[in-house]
């Protein structure tokens, strides 16, 4: 709700990076924001991104990014981020993916209404360029679940599958 952020002053923020092992959550929890919000989700690897052709990656963000302006409000979530923006080995076919992303987020303005989340396991690998203000400078540390939160994530699951109804999860 950007009108509820605006009408106190505060700024919207534009990146938020999501970081842990893989397995807790961080793609159900990026989805979870945006049914929450209410906005369309528009998600895509950052292995999508990676093609042997240069600039095909760039022209990739630059269309996922078009069309988030066309539904926006929305959220953008980039899952693998670190495919295309780690600082060990970037290969010059993936620094013009890279170089376009940072541009598109440095083009958002206090009016814009679309927020990227992006995901990793490894949030150390990452391009320092990426977590400036800005960019994805808030953080959010995605733990391994409880005993309970793991119970509710196999529920999740086992409601999409047919099982007898005698199982006992503890």
């Amino acid at each position: 709700h950007p009108a509820k952020y605006r009408a106190i002053g505060a700024r919207i923020p534009h990146g938020a990076l999501l970081y842990g092992p893989p397995g807790t959550g961080k793609t159900m929890l990026a989805k979870a924001v945006a049914g929450e919000a209410g906005v369309p989700f528009l998600s895509i690897s950052g292995s999508d991104f990676i093609d042997r052709y240069v600039g095909t990656g760039a022209e990739k963000v630059r269309s996922l990014f078009q069309k988030a302006r066309e539904l926006s409000p929305c959220i953008i979530f980039i899952d693998e981020i670190d495919a295309i923006a780690s600082r060990s080995g970037v290969s010059s076919s993936n620094d013009s993916t890279l170089i376009q992303l940072l541009t598109e987020l440095d083009g958002f303005d206090d009016k814009c209404e679309i927020i990227v989340l992006a995901a990793t396991n490894r949030p150390e690998l990452l391009d320092a360029a990426l977590r400036r203000p800005g960019r994805f400078d808030r953080e959010v540390p995605v733990e391994l679940p409880d005993l309970e939160g793991r119970m509710q994530i196999l529920r999740h699951y086992l409601d999409k599958v047919a099982h007898e109804d005698t199982i006992d999860l503890n």
